[in-house]
């Protein structure tokens, strides 16, 4: 017996494939919807965990800031304490110069010179008088440079002949000069003078002489 189904099964298949394919789309659009909402999550998570983060290091940065800028001051405040202690301590010191000058001044002063006036200002001292020649305002040089650990970079200033009255009808002829020299401070000088200041101290002495010598020329 022959079956002949009269039925449109077509329309009936394409119908069937319709749905599944409906079916499986909405499925992957649930799907793709679920995974999208996990990635979002995670990021979220991962953004707030990292905004933690950078709250946490922020604060700390600040924190620093603070304890950096207290330091500065501290460091300051040392530093101005340093500063005093070290006036302080140069006042101290320098108590005893004015005695250590006119000692030095008479240790050091060759037969035949003679001071009129002596300045000082500050660590400088301006030294003006009359020696019997111009050698021995050298000897002069040389002493302050090389004897004496208490002055300090002697200099000629001034040389300039002169004549001193020694009797109504009796001239002679001297040497009026003015030097300066640096007054070295007694925390200075009581340290072992270096074998450069030294060398430094006898190259001065000749340049010295032959300012001398020039202006006896």
């Amino acid at each position: 017996m022959i079956l002949i189904n009269l039925l449109p099964h077509r329309e009936a298949a394409r119908k069937r494939r319709k749905d599944i394919f409906n079916v499986s789309l909405g499925f992957a659009a649930l799907l793709g919807g679920l995974i999208a909402g996990a990635i979002f999550l995670w990021y979220e998570a991962a953004i707030s965990v990292q905004k933690s983060s950078n709250d946490v290091i922020a604060a700390e940065v600040k924190k620093l800031d603070g304890q950096i800028t207290e330091i500065a001051g501290l460091e300051g405040e040392i530093a101005a304490l340093r500063a005093r202690q070290q006036a302080v301590e140069d006042l101290q010191s320098d108590r005893n110069l004015p005695v250590h000058l006119l000692t030095e001044l008479v240790k050091q002063l060759p037969d035949g010179v003679f001071l009129s006036k002596m300045v000082q200002l500050d660590q400088s001292v301006t030294l003006t008088g009359t020696a019997q020649s111009n050698e021995r305002v050298s000897e002069l040089l040389r002493n302050l440079s090389n004897n004496t650990p208490w002055f300090a970079k002697p200099e000629l200033v001034e040389i300039v002949s002169g004549s001193l009255a020694i009797s109504p009808r009796e001239q002679k002829r001297v040497a009026n000069f003015v030097i300066r020299v640096k007054l070295v401070r007694s925390s200075e000088a009581e340290k072992p003078s270096a074998p450069a200041s030294a060398a430094s101290g006898v190259a001065s002495v000749p340049s010295a002489a032959a300012s001398v010598t020039s202006a006896k020329k």
